[in-house]
């Protein structure tokens, strides 16, 4: 997530998130200096990064983490902290265009990310807000039916913790009355995203991992033993893992050529008196609602409300950042309309054509994956985990992703951008329309 000329003042290099103000620890871990060897080398101190890493320091491999900011900078330290289960698209869209068998593999695989969450949380006693519990929100009949429809095929590849809720009990989830219904995920969640990560960069190190920060990557040179170069120092390796999904740059194109950043904007509020905030929320489950282009919101452990949305196609931020979604907030909310706004930032995503994550080798012994496409929290630790499988020799999980055909956005780097907010404008218009 980019954060331009806004950083925070209580934790440097990060974006001036409540996250980044709340985070447990503030340390700034040392640059990479001098030539160091590794058993593996991770470009990405992110979520697929880290989870990567730490399956990997579980098995008694040699891991080097460098990482061009801070621990998680990009999306996994400001996202919506929202653990949302299954992909970016359903498992019905899988099927119909990469066939039943891969769609049963992927739907096999759809809950383990919030499994491997919560399993870590345990393990490893990572203090990160966990609370249970996911809203999806609809505004019209036809979403209702549409989710019904999702529910249904869901339950199909194992998935029990889905309930259809209706209008009348909607109150039970979110004071507002914008919604005619929903359906809840009793194994959805939320989570204090940058402390997650954070927690888990500390276990990696427990497990004799090393992690440097502000050691931003200027080349990978592949071999039989692929060196990654930064300004100050070289970590040589038997294997590389790339992991910097949407802030890579042009570091590598064959992977950046397949990919968009797509910029989201957040907002805290101030705390809330605690009875309010209860009732706007009194299951203090997260809540997503189903359009398009979507806003989320949840409870703080502070009692703030954190609210979210607005999508920026190529990254860009726009000039006013609380002006996209606060009034959002105020349709869903409106008795907050004299609320302050404390904490705003906005940041990157990394979106595939298909809207499905791509993963792959850039050599034998190079490995990749990013475009996670905004269901990153689940994903990236699901695919951070398989990544460290493949490294250990066990790659059947590996070899179904990396089957996945992955597109180019068409017209290229100059009309990407042009194209994708038509397609946007065109669903966000259906949803208007509530076509």
């Amino acid at each position: 997530m980019s954060d331009k000329n806004r950083t925070s003042e209580t934790n440097p290099g990060h974006a001036p998130s409540w996250y980044a103000h709340s985070a447990n620890d503030k340390t700034v871990r040392p640059s990479l200096e001098g030539e160091h060897t590794a058993d593996v080398c991770i470009v990405g101190a992110g979520f697929t990064g880290v989870s990567a890493a730490l399956q990997l320091a579980e098995n008694g491999y040699k891991v080097i983490v460098v990482e061009g900011e801070r621990v998680g900078f990009g999306a996994s330290g400001r996202n919506g902290g929202q653990i949302v289960n299954g992909y970016s698209r359903d498992l019905e869209t899988i099927a119909r265009r990469y066939g039943p068998e891969r769609a049963k593999r992927l739907g096999e695989m759809s809950l383990e990310g919030g499994r491997i969450i919560r399993e870590r949380v345990a393990r490893y006693d990572i203090a990160c807000d966990l609370v249970d519990g996911g809203f999806f929100a609809a505004f019209t009949d036809k979403q209702v039916r549409e989710m019904a429809h999702v529910k249904a095929h869901w339950e199909t590849h194992g998935h029990t913790g889905l309930e259809m809720v209706s209008k009348a009990e909607v109150g039970k989830y979110v004071k507002s009355d914008r919604y005619v219904g929903g359906m809840i995920d009793k194994l959805g969640g939320h989570i204090h995203p940058l402390n997650l990560v954070l927690g888990e960069a500390a276990a990696v190190e427990s497990l004799g991992g090393k992690i440097f920060e502000q050691s931003r990557v200027t080349g990978v040179d592949m071999g039989a033993n692929p060196v990654v170069r930064t300004a100050k120092g070289r970590v040589t390796a038997k294997y590389v893992l790339v992991c910097g999904n949407a802030y890579l740059g042009n570091l590598l194109p064959k992977i950046t050529d397949k990919m968009m950043p797509v910029s989201s904007q957040v907002m805290a509020t101030e705390p809330l008196d605690a009875k309010l905030i209860e009732e706007l929320l009194p299951a203090n489950y997260c809540v997503e609602d189903a359009n398009y282009v979507l806003d989320y919101y949840r409870r703080t452990a502070d009692n703030r409300l954190l609210y979210g949305g607005g999508i920026g196609y190529g990254g860009q931020d726009p000039a006013n950042l609380t002006g996209v979604i606060r009034p959002n907030m105020l349709k869903t909310f409106p008795q907050l309309a004299n609320t302050k706004i404390e904490f705003a930032w906005s940041g990157n995503f990394a979106l595939t054509l298909t809207r499905i994550p791509h993963m792959g080798k850039l050599a034998d012994n190079v490995y990749f994956s990013h475009g996670d496409s905004g269901h990153g929290v689940t994903t990236t630790h699901l695919l951070g985990k398989i990544l460290g499988e493949a490294v250990a020799g066990h790659s059947g999980r590996y070899d179904v992703w990396s089957s996945l055909t992955a597109l180019p956005f068409p017209g290229g780097k100059t009309f990407r951008v042009p194209l994708t907010v038509l397609g946007a404008w065109w669903y966000g218009m259906r949803d208007k329309l509530g076509v």
